[in-house]
């Protein structure tokens, strides 16, 4: 009796240590193509995680759309069958609408201009309405500045868009500045634009330009216009069900290792912008500049509108970008 019951406890301690030492395998997805800022910084944020908790979260990263588009993640994070994932403004947008007022057109004067605002009582509200919605904002990495590129003609004036057939991702804010625009516009998920570029089924699109060459969106893409319409982060998002499994301790880390992945995302961002300009020349792709007071007076009517939805926000993001 006493030998069984020595085996006994000592099964349990077995147990106990195996269940204290298992390791939590979560997932994030992102539809980005390797290279590509997000991606990288997807795969800093899995190492990160994996070193500050000490080996107790181990993050696997699924790229290119491999567990999923955005919308199809941002499902399954409310759900709770999916850990996180690097999204895209736009579809988060679908789900929380108070993010699509981050892409106001031409809002920022620049890429820190932009993070001060988000990284302020922005980005605090929108974690909040998030929060609501069963999404944790983590952090707001970046996804740059968005330029109009087509096979058709270069972009100079507002009247240059007319009648352009324009691939947008699926948000209303984007749809309303080019119906502003003069464009006609149509949403599609990002992972089936080459092929509808190449076939034709679009003129063009936007994009930021480290996008456009990660995806070599230039090769069926022969003008780029740097419009700048509208800036656009890439929010870093967790399942609020996954996220409420993790220790104290544990969540600290992983909000550690996604600022610290963000910092390293915005600096390859912010390069991109510069140093793409150069090789994307070099490819064959014509590049021009655009007249941005007759493209930001002609989108002065997606502020009243958006301002009549949502006037608190609008509000607060237009006044933390120091426009009021």
């Amino acid at each position: 009796m006493k030998k069984t019951l020595i085996a006994i406890a000592a099964t349990i301690a077995m147990a106990t240590a195996s269940t204290s030492w298992a390791q939590q395998i979560l997932r994030l997805s992102h539809n980005a193509a390797p290279g590509n800022p997000k991606a990288v910084a997807s795969q800093k944020f899995a190492e990160l995680v994996e070193q500050k908790t000490n080996g107790r979260v181990k993050v696997e990263v699924g790229g290119s759309a491999q567990f999923g588009d955005d919308v199809e993640s941002l499902t399954n994070m409310r759900l709770g069958s999916l850990a996180f994932s690097a999204n895209s403004q736009g579809s988060t947008a679908g789900v929380v609408p108070e993010f699509n007022l981050i892409g106001l057109p031409f809002l920022f004067r620049d890429l820190k201009h932009a993070y001060k605002v988000i990284d302020g009582p922005v980005g605090t509200k929108l974690d909040e309405l998030a929060n609501a919605k069963g999404l944790v904002v983590l952090a707001l990495w970046d996804n740059g500045f968005r330029h109009v590129s087509n096979s058709k003609r270069p972009i100079y004036e507002p009247d240059d868009l007319q009648g352009i057939k324009l691939r947008t991702p699926p948000d209303a804010m984007t749809i309303d500045i080019f119906n502003a625009l003069g464009a006609n516009p149509g949403p599609l998920a990002f992972s089936e634009l080459y092929i509808a570029l190449q076939q034709g089924v679009f003129d063009g699109q936007e994009n930021p330009l480290m996008n456009v060459y990660s995806s070599k969106l230039y090769e069926v893409q022969k003008y780029i216009s740097l419009t700048g319409h509208k800036y656009e982060t890439t929010p870093l998002l967790a399942s609020k069900v996954i996220w409420s499994t993790l220790s104290k301790e544990d969540q600290q880390a992983v909000k550690e290792a996604a600022i610290e992945a963000g910092n390293l995302n915005r600096e390859l961002s912010a390069s991109a912008d510069i140093d793409l300009r150069t090789k994307l020349t070099d490819a064959g792709v014509k590049i021009n500049e655009i007249d941005q007071a007759a493209f930001a007076e002609k989108t002065k009517p997606v502020y009243d509108k958006w301002s009549k939805q949502y006037p608190e926000m609008v509000k607060l993001i237009v006044t933390e970008a120091g426009k009021l």
